[in-house]
């Protein structure tokens, strides 16, 4: 007898960061582990043209997507640029608590600036920015982008060195995930607790 085919079918995949969920094709839940699934956020954010792009995780037989790079899209930004402005723009690796992450940021001054008052807001910027990312996770600071909480604090601090127009993460990307103390002492914990039954005979 010939053996049935096995066909794809839907499986829910939960976006915590969004408090959304979609669904993927696929034959079966296991195969959907490191599956990238990419959301517009537009509609969201109020008119923000940003795109959210999440890897998928499969524990105990559910499937989770993380947040692994957010992005404001050029042509909103490049309508956000008005004559008689400058904007800044860098790029860097830094690390969070759980991964080395790489930041964007994109700034609009109020208008014409020298090179030595980009330069200041530029170096400012990242400065400010890799003290931040030393106290969260990856997660919370694609939260914070997404609630506005990074970028408000930052515009106002830069405010010293220079008024902006704009004050925006452009990218945001997960670049490599850290094995540090969180992880560390949760696998130290199920080692303990798959010992203590032993220890218990």
């Amino acid at each position: 007898m010939a053996k049935a085919k096995k066909r794809k079918k839907f499986f829910n995949v939960s976006i915590p960061l969004i408090r959304k969920e979609t669904q993927l094709l696929a034959y079966d839940i296991e195969s959907l582990e490191g599956r990238y699934v990419k959301y517009d956020m537009t509609r969201l954010l109020r008119g923000k043209s940003t795109i959210l792009q999440t890897k998928v995780k499969v524990r105990d037989n559910e499937a989770v997507a993380v947040p692994v790079k957010i992005q404001l899209l050029p042509y909103y930004l490049k309508k956000m640029v008005r004559k008689g402005t400058n904007y800044v723009e860098d790029s860097f690796s830094t690390e969070c608590k759980d991964a080395k992450i790489r930041i964007k940021p994109f700034l609009i001054t109020r208008r014409k600036v020298s090179r030595a008052v980009r330069k200041a807001l530029r170096e400012k910027a990242r400065e400010e920015l890799i003290k931040y990312s030393k106290t969260k996770t990856s997660e919370e600071i694609f939260e914070d982008i997404l609630r506005n909480a990074l970028q408000k604090p930052l515009s106002l601090k830069l405010k010293k060195v220079y008024p902006l127009s704009l004050c925006e993460i452009r990218v945001l990307k997960v670049e490599k995930e850290l094995e540090k103390g969180l992880e560390k002492e949760k696998k130290e914990s199920e080692k303990e607790k798959a010992e203590n039954p032993k220890k218990a005979e």
